[in-house]
């Protein structure tokens, strides 16, 4: 919860709605990490280059058989369900635990620019890193001179 400076002038009826509205972090446009849900969500880095666009998401503790990447028309998504069962039975007691941990993330691709047939992805040391190469008409190509006669 933030703190939240009051100046005194608003009528006591307001202040649950606006400590409700002020209170969220609406402003935070920064690094959060958060869902609407209050659950993780892997941070993502996209760099466009000329020749491609690079995207790497930061998912450490998982395998590479835990993501789906999947790409619908110019939709991208990125997935992943890890679920954890661990069972133990010692001098008459019984040990049952188990977790499960999914996300979702989607990019919607430029249209006509990304070269599809070609998208690659890695996941090694807790990043998972796709490339998406750009279709040869759409490469940034080299500032060319004009000789002006």
């Amino acid at each position: 919860m933030s703190l939240i400076k009051r100046n005194g002038l608003l009528p006591t009826a307001f202040p649950a709605l606006f400590d409700d509205f002020f209170g969220r972090e609406l402003f935070n446009w920064g690094n959060n990490s958060y869902s609407a849900t209050s659950t993780t969500v892997p941070l993502v880095n996209i760099r466009e280059t000329g020749d491609n666009f690079d995207v790497e998401m930061a998912a450490p503790g998982m395998d590479k058989s835990d993501f789906k990447v999947e790409l619908d028309g110019n939709m991208l998504t990125i997935s992943s369900q890890k679920e954890h069962q661990q069972e133990s039975d010692q001098d008459g007691y019984s040990r049952r635990e188990f977790s499960y941990q999914s996300f979702q993330r989607s990019f919607v691709l430029p249209k006509d620019v990304v070269d599809v047939e070609h998208i690659a992805a890695k996941y090694e040391n807790g990043l998972l890193h796709l490339t998406i190469p750009k279709r040869e008409q759409a490469k940034q190509k080299a500032p060319r001179l004009i000789e002006i006669a």
